[in-house]
């Protein structure tokens, strides 16, 4: 089979920026170059605007479409560049867009990606695979987790118990156990909430490695409060996102604490927000039973919070928590990966959903075709 190269790209809920990753399918899957784009301030300002309010007009919804799409092909056409690349040698992109909405329960399920497909296909010259997440809804999936069936592509190994870990600004997990179905979904919040907390009170965008966390004290009763959100007591398949892990959120667990204690330090809410992290992983963790040796692959932002991994490890001693990076897949861009590889699946027409993992009726290929229409 002829080698083909796809560009992954994925800009998550932690919206710091784009990730680019360029992946080789056919004889043999590899991981080749990656890149990262930061937000711009202005864009990442009225993204959270939206999310977090839940309304915009048409007028800003189109506007936010473009500006992600010129975003995208900007950051295509940059990494081209830089990597002596021309557009002909990319058989297509994989683009995930940004989350805005998800919502697969209720009357009408949907999930909103904001990005125009078309747009990057004419920019980049490259033809794009983009609203991934629609066809397995509209066969009564979740949507959500994608990334599971990559997972168990590039990490799956039949001597050990493997799950893979994604500290986005949501957390979720795929279950790569031999013998049993795949299984994963979101464990909850992973940096949203984190990040939220650190930018209202010291203007910055994330904690770095856990710092200001560990310089508070966890909070027994906020924690406590935290963990009654039902959602975790939801069976999977199940996935969530800023629409319920947000500061309002946090504002009314707050609210129930400090009535009975009074207020409470920003610091010791950030080191209770990292607990609560840790704990939701762990309580999904400590609920799957296994024979085998267990080992949790971590990626995403999180996996570079020295705190946080500290604290997995010793909340989950059964486990050997280690970075992807140990198994050839920079954690920064295994999504990115993930969505090159759902490409490379649609391009082909080759099912890239696990019924297992979202719930839905059936395997499908997931996506849809944005041709560049090339000139000849």
């Amino acid at each position: 089979m002829q080698q083909e190269y796809y560009l992954g790209i994925m800009s998550g809920t932690s919206l710091d920026g784009v990730d680019i990753a360029l992946m080789a399918f056919g004889e043999k899957t590899q991981f080749i170059a990656s890149q990262f784009t930061p937000m711009p301030a202005d864009l990442r300002q009225d993204l959270l605007q939206l999310i977090s309010q839940g309304n915009s007009t048409l007028q800003r919804l189109g506007e936010l479409d473009q500006r992600l799409a010129l975003l995208y092909a900007n950051t295509v056409n940059h990494f081209l560049t830089s990597h002596q690349l021309q557009p002909q040698q990319i058989r297509a992109i994989g683009c995930h867009g940004q989350t805005v909405w998800h919502a697969p329960q209720g009357n009408f399920p949907f999930t909103m990606q904001l990005g125009d497909m078309n747009l990057l296909a004419t920019r980049t010259g490259i033809d794009v695979v983009g609203d991934f997440r629609r066809k397995d809804m509209a066969f009564g999936g979740q949507g959500a987790p994608l990334v599971p069936a990559f997972h168990q592509a590039w990490f799956y190994d039949e001597n050990w118990a493997t799950v893979v870990l994604n500290i986005g600004g949501i957390s979720n997990i795929s279950v790569l156990f031999p013998h049993q179905p795949i299984i994963g979904y979101d464990t909850g919040t992973g940096n949203a909430l984190m990040d939220g907390w650190i930018e209202r009170h010291l203007g910055k965008s994330y904690d770095a490695d856990g710092q200001w966390a560990g310089s508070g004290n966890v909070r027994a009763e906020l924690l406590t409060e935290m963990l009654k959100e039902p959602y975790f007591q939801q069976p999977p398949p199940k996935s969530t996102g800023r629409e319920l892990f947000n500061l309002v959120w946090l504002e009314k667990t707050l609210e129930k604490t400090t009535a009975l204690l009074g207020e409470i330090p920003p610091q010791d809410v950030q080191a209770t927000l990292l607990e609560f992290t840790a704990q939701s992983i762990a309580l999904a963790l400590n609920q799957l039973e296994t024979p085998l040796p267990r080992r949790l692959l971590v990626c995403g932002g999180g996996a570079k919070n020295g705190l946080l991994m500290a604290r997995l490890q010793s909340l989950l001693p059964q486990w050997q928590c280690r970075p992807t990076n140990d198994e050839g897949l920079d954690a920064d861009y295994v999504e990115a990966a993930a969505f090159a590889w759902l490409a490379y699946r649609r391009i082909h027409n080759q099912p890239s959903n696990l019924p297992s993992v979202t719930g839905a009726k059936r395997a499908v290929s997931l996506g849809a075709i944005f041709p560049a229409e090339k000139q000849a």
